[in-house]
């Protein structure tokens, strides 16, 4: 009996593991006469079609942390594409910049929603991707704009908001609001205001919405990304990650994903 529990045993070690495949491809892509790139990324390993997700990234612009996102989704078992909300290569290396940049999205919202469009209608054409089942994250400026897109009633199965701005000029409307919502906040995060929470919640309930709010307690402002800490005390700004904060709020994320494409 003993032989043949090792022998099974060695048959099961020496059974073939069949790892991960994440590809990462550059994707460019243009709009208005602005080129636009993003980053699309899938496991190779799995055969079919499967939910696709877009990750718009924080106020720096499109970088090596959206697209380390999108890859995670990837080995989650989607196909993700960060995309690129600023065009012609904008990223930001200062507070100041970042802003401006900001700024000129927020001001035009016409082009933003384009810019959104253009990379959903790339991810949902993706080989890999299921066109019926798509969602949006993002992170702090990129938050605010997923809930824009939401509140605006694109056809988006949920979006997921880390630490973005609440306040919003589309308010929600019963009916319009399409897509499930989740919050991801930090309690001690300066930049997002009682008031902007209990207005936001206030409009979603008024919307009818399928609203997951998670408050973190300690946590600041851009606490999902690991480059934050260094920003802040360079800038003398709020910012920090925080370990504990960002695992919980991506098995929020996990959850709740597992169930806006059930």
């Amino acid at each position: 009996m003993r032989k043949l529990i090792s022998i099974c045993l060695l048959a099961l070690v020496a059974m073939p593991v069949f790892a991960a495949d994440i590809r990462g491809e550059e994707i460019s892509y243009d709009v208005d006469g602005v080129k636009l790139t993003g980053y699309l990324a899938y496991d190779a390993s799995v055969s079919g079609k499967r939910p696709g997700v877009l990750v718009v990234h924080e106020w720096w612009g499109h970088d090596d942390y959206a697209r380390d996102r999108a890859r995670q989704l990837a080995g989650m078992g989607y196909t993700a594409l960060a995309l690129d909300m600023y065009g012609d290569g904008k990223k930001a290396d200062h507070p100041k910049d970042a802003g401006t940049f900001m700024k000129e999205v927020f001001a035009n919202m016409d082009v933003g929603v384009a810019r959104f469009q253009a990379a959903k209608a790339i991810l949902e054409k993706h080989a890999s991707t299921d066109p019926t089942k798509i969602a949006a994250i993002g992170y702090c400026f990129g938050g605010a704009i997923v809930l824009y897109m939401a509140r605006s009633g694109l056809d988006l199965d949920g979006v997921a908001s880390f630490h973005g701005n609440l306040a919003g000029s589309v308010p929600a409307k019963p009916g319009k609001l399409k897509a499930s919502i989740l919050v991801a906040a930090g309690a001690a995060d300066p930049f997002v205001k009682p008031e902007d929470i209990a207005a936001f919640k206030a409009d979603m309930k008024a919307a009818g919405a399928d609203l997951t709010y998670r408050s973190y307690e300690g946590a600041k402002h851009s606490f999902t990304n690991p480059a934050a800490t260094a920003r802040g005390q360079k800038f003398g700004l709020p910012l920090e990650y925080n370990e504990a904060a960002d695992k919980a709020s991506w098995a929020e994320l996990e959850k709740f994903l597992k169930k806006v494409f059930k």
